[in-house]
């Protein structure tokens, strides 16, 4: 997000009206919530993460210690926990 003057975006009708409200002030105009994305939407970050955690949740179920899990992964072992919660979750929603 960068910085534009009013001035280049607004009719000057606008801007007078805008001044009115607020003068030499920096605003926020938040976007539209049907134009907001998710988290994770405009890159792969997201489905790297839901991969991972498949490995991992499939790594525990083949006898790989939690410990290890979160000194593979670079995590704790309370957010291993919560993938293996979470994943188990998710399985057995997919069984209904």
């Amino acid at each position: 997000m960068r910085y534009r003057n009013a001035r280049e975006v607004f009719p000057a009708a606008i801007v007078e009206k805008l001044q009115e409200y607020v003068e030499g002030m920096y605003i926020y105009i938040p976007k539209k919530e049907e134009s907001k994305k998710k988290w994770g939407e405009s890159t792969s970050a997201r489905e790297r993460l839901l991969m991972r955690n498949a490995a991992i949740y499939q790594e525990y179920q083949q006898g790989m210690p939690k410990q290890e899990l979160a000194q593979r992964y670079y995590l704790s072992e309370k957010s291993i926990q919560r993938i293996l919660s979470l994943q188990r979750k998710q399985e057995a929603a997919e069984k209904t």
